[in-house]
């Protein structure tokens, strides 16, 4: 049996899926548990990182310090070696959390303190003096300022983790590497420019009982270390399903994502929220005729997504949550109706929407295969009929991800 050299507790499914595909293109294989793990949960053979893919980001905090300590004691207890709390590279939060009460409690879980950065650079994510920039802009500057759910109006990492932890929060500013002796804040933040500071990072953290954390970047780079050590072997990347329809869900309201829209010159379906709140099951069930009389032509784009402008407009006229629960289930339920008629190929864009997705398939493990764009890779559910399932972060992927996915995946 493979060893579990990294347990990671994620806080939203397409995260989960960025760092087990990073960490595997890195040599480090690895498999996504999607859900709270159940005590007849195991990881997936051969994996050596498990990422839990859990709902947090927004929960209620109780509810994600719950989730999250149970999800790092079921990695514990399978042998994890190390512990890594997985977060957005934007550092989506609010000034309740959940970045900083999951961190107080996972480091105290493995008894240490918390470790980490949301620097990727290679996504252009980079955290210079503890402000974190997007591809070279501010975050407050970024369009990550019109985030529905987390709007993140500010780039001071030590500011935002301060508002949330009673803790004391240090940084360790650019070029140092690790954290230097005499450091004695609790949770530490690392600047991170590049690729190589990151990977002088993993080199000075790879070994101890803290906790680490933060984006995928740090996670890829501690792959990187472990397998130019000897200490993780690459495996094959599983086979990925063909046969069936192509399916695209987009329920994100990120730029990147209407980009991709956009961009896409196939069928489109396009869901309404209003007409999801005057009658939901019809809406569905239009959608999916649509969908499913569409797919001969090619892949076919469902989406829910609307500018900044008139998603407001949509919040302030059915509320923020329910706006949202009617696109999650909606996007659930299409899912599940072309996969019973013979889809077995999706892309998904946004964190919530992939949870509700994956959920709405019943879908519990999945392994990791080739990688579509930094970030963004394709995997395979586990089980008797698996399902080839590409779920990205809203703000992840080139342009053309709707069209050319398909011709890296199945």
């Amino acid at each position: 049996m493979t060893a579990l050299r990294l347990g990671v507790v994620a806080d939203d499914v397409t995260g989960a899926c960025d760092l087990a595909g990073v960490v595997t293109a890195a040599g480090l294989p690895a498999s996504v548990l999607l859900g709270p793990p159940s005590p007849a949960d195991v990881p997936a053979d051969g994996a050596a990182c498990v990422v839990v893919a859990l709902r947090s980001r927004t929960a209620p905090v109780a509810d994600a310090v719950a989730e999250s300590v149970a999800a790092a004691r079921w990695l514990l207890g399978h042998g994890a070696r190390r512990l890594y709390q997985k977060y957005c590279s934007t550092f989506d939060s609010t000034p309740a959390g959940n970045i900083g009460p999951v961190a107080d409690a996972l480091a105290g879980l493995v008894g240490g303190r918390s470790i980490g950065t949301p620097a990727t650079p290679a996504v252009g994510r980079t955290v210079y003096q503890g402000h974190l920039f997007v591809d070279g802009r501010l975050l407050s500057e970024s369009p990550l300022r019109d985030h529905p759910l987390t709007p993140m109006t500010d780039a001071d990492l030590v500011r935002l983790l301060a508002a949330q932890t009673p803790r004391s929060v240090g940084l360790v500013r650019w070029p140092a590497a690790g954290v230097p002796a005499g450091e004695t804040a609790e949770h530490v933040l690392l600047d991170a420019l590049t690729d190589a500071d990151l990977d002088r990072h993993a080199a000075a953290l790879a070994d101890g009982d803290d906790l680490l954390g933060g984006a995928s970047g740090l996670a890829a780079a501690l792959a990187r270390h472990w397998a130019g050590s000897g200490l993780a072997t690459p495996a094959a990347l599983p086979a990925l399903p063909r046969g069936g329809g192509r399916v695209v869900l987009a329920g994100s309201c990120s730029r990147r994502t209407r980009e991709q829209i956009d961009a896409f010159p196939g069928p489109t379906v396009r869901i309404a929220v209003d007409d999801l709140a005057a009658d939901s099951v019809q809406a569905v069930a239009a959608a999916v005729d649509a969908t499913l009389a569409a797919i001969p032509a090619g892949p076919v784009l469902v989406t829910t997504s609307r500018p900044p402008a008139e998603l407001r407009a949509v919040q302030q006229r059915h509320g923020r949550d329910r706006a949202a629960a009617l696109v999650e289930k909606a996007l659930g339920d299409v899912a599940r109706a072309v996969a019973e008629e013979g889809v077995r190929r999706f892309v998904v864009a946004g964190g919530e929407t992939s949870g509700a997705v994956t959920q709405a398939l019943g879908i519990r493990q999945v392994r990791i295969g080739a990688q579509v764009a930094p970030g963004v890779p394709w995997t395979v559910s586990t089980g008797p009929r698996p399902l080839a399932l590409l779920l990205k972060s809203g703000n992840f992927g080139p342009p053309d991800l709707f069209t050319t996915a398909w011709e890296v995946g199945p």
